[in-house]
This record gives C-alpha cells, sequence and structure tokens, in this order.
C-alpha cells in the first residue's frame, strides 16, 4: 500500500459518492443535526434524520450506510438504537459510531456496551472517546481509566493509538481519531493525516458531522477507505475555508462550499503518513 494507491481510493470514494448519491440516514447529536445534513449533502449524499425506531428501520434498511452519533442520547433512543442496529446488521449493512459522551451515564454505558456484539464498521472520535471505549469493551487501550469528562478530548492522538488498534482489530473495521494530527487505522495499518484548521473547534458540530460525511463514504468505499476519504476532505476543506473567512460563522459557510468542491489536485496535494503496525 503506497501514498498514491491510497489517494487513488480517497478520489475514487469522493467521484463515487457525488455519482450515486446514497441515502445516509442519521440517528445524531440535536445541536449539530443541521450542519451534519449539510455537510453530507455537500459531499454528495442523501441525508435523512431520524428519531423513531420503526422509521430507523425501515430507512436503515434500504440506505447505503447509516450513521449514529451518541450525543444528546434521547430516552426513544433505548428502543431506536438496538433495534436499528439488528436491521444494520441483518442487512450487512455499513454504519459509523461517533460515542460522544461516553462515561455520562448508565443508558448511554449499556447501549455502548451492547454495541460490542454488533460493532460498527467505523468508530469515529476523539482521542479520549477512543480511549474510553476500548476501556468499556475490555480491550487493550494502554491507558486504564473509567469514562471521560465532557465532549472535549483530555488525550493526545498519539496516546490513543494502541486503543485505535485494539477496536479496529476487534470489529474488523476502522477507527479514526481526530486532532491536530488525525489517525485513522484499521489494525494493520495506520495512517497519519496532516493538515486542517484550527477553526473547527470554534464551530460546534466539525466532529458530527465529520462522523457523517464518514457514514457517506462507507456506502461507497470500504470502513478504511471511507474513514480516511473523510478525513482528508475535511482537512482540505477547512484549509481553505480558513483562507477566506473573518470568523467562525463566515468559516462553517466556506466548509461547507470547500466540502462541495474538492478536486483532485487538492487530494494529490493532501499530506498523509502511511504506517504498519506490529502483530
Amino acid at each position: 500500500m503506497t501514498e498514491q494507491e491510497l489517494k487513488e481510493q480517497i478520489l475514487a470514494a469522493v467521484l463515487k459518492a457525488k455519482e450515486s448519491n446514497p441515502l445516509t440516514p442519521s440517528i445524531t447529536n440535536t445541536v449539530t443535526i443541521n450542519f451534519v445534513a449539510n455537510a453530507q449533502l455537500a459531499v454528495g449524499g442523501s441525508a435523512a434524520m431520524i428519531y423513531l425506531p420503526d422509521e430507523a428501520e425501515t430507512l436503515a434498511s434500504i440506505g447505503g450506510s447509516f450513521y449514529i452519533n451518541m450525543g444528546t442520547l434521547l430516552p426513544v433512543y433505548a428502543e431506536t438504537l438496538p433495534r436499528v442496529i439488528r436491521v444494520l446488521k441483518n442487512c450487512n449493512k455499513p454504519w459509523v459510531l461517533d460515542p460522544v459522551g461516553i462515561g455520562a451515564g448508565a443508558l448511554r454505558r449499556s447501549l455502548l456496551l451492547s454495541m460490542k456484539e454488533c460493532p460498527p464498521s467505523v468508530i469515529r472520535g476523539n482521542a479520549s472517546e477512543i480511549i474510553a471505549l476500548a476501556n468499556l469493551w475490555e480491550l487493550d487501550s494502554g491507558i486504564i481509566r473509567d469514562g471521560v469528562r465532557g465532549v472535549d478530548s483530555t488525550d493526545s492522538v498519539d496516546s490513543a493509538r494502541k486503543a485505535a488498534v485494539a477496536v479496529a482489530r476487534f470489529t474488523h473495521g476502522a477507527v479514526s481519531i481526530s486532532g491536530e494530527d488525525d489517525l485513522v487505522t484499521d489494525g494493520k495499518h495506520t495512517v497519519i493525516l496532516k493538515g486542517g484548521s484550527a477553526m473547527c473547534t470554534k464551530i460546534t458540530g466539525a466532529g458530527c458531522s465529520l462522523g457523517g460525511v464518514t457514514a457517506v463514504y462507507a456506502a461507497v468505499a470500504s470502513p478504511f477507505v471511507a474513514a480516511l476519504t473523510a478525513s482528508d476532505v475535511y482537512n482540505i476543506a477547512s484549509e481553505n475555508a480558513q483562507k477566506n473567512c473573518s470568523g467562525p460563522a463566515s468559516f462553517q459557510v466556506a466548509f461547507i462550499d470547500n466540502l462541495y468542491s474538492i478536486t483532485k489536485e487538492q487530494i494529490d496535494s493532501s499530506v498523509i503518513r502511511i504506517e504498519t503496525e506490529a502483530l
């Protein structure tokens, strides 16, 4: 696997999403739902935001992939999430999990623990969330800690690498960690992606929408390539958006525009580093 081969796969995923317009239903954070939907539309997906169990089951069965974000956990999700995950498993559909707020309460913990039996294709989170999930699932995280505080990471991306590799090997999928440098791993290969903009920390929903975009690409590519593609186009779009903004509000608008207009030349010029994990 070479850098050029990966970039060709990333470009193929970008083009296929725009050509095929995959239906990508989401159960996501109500604070950021609009931003998630707009980001999915910008990269070529068809967004559908849902809450109710019967609607979730129906859309999971016909969608190309599915996105579950645990940010604002509503009581109905105690019924909705297990039902939709069962359908996704039975239909062999890819899905993306963002374990926001892991450790914050008994229901959240119970639902995330149950997902160990039907694991997602891609898990996207910050370093602290990935470490916490590995511990919850009793995998080797390298850092033993009970849960996380809030939604911001208190750990570096590099410190969560062992946890990410362990989770990816368990799920046979991919894990994506956002930070100053991003990390994506399938348990065998780990890719470090350079770039992005610090302005992403000044708006609400950058991480949530990254998960939603990852789900769009999961409908047209392998979990590993989907996670790589989402992180790469996010870094490109945010860097370019920062050049033409005056603050967080104009950045958010410019960011969506730049997601929409990603080019081959931009992908070719992005900086990624591939490393092989010891077995």
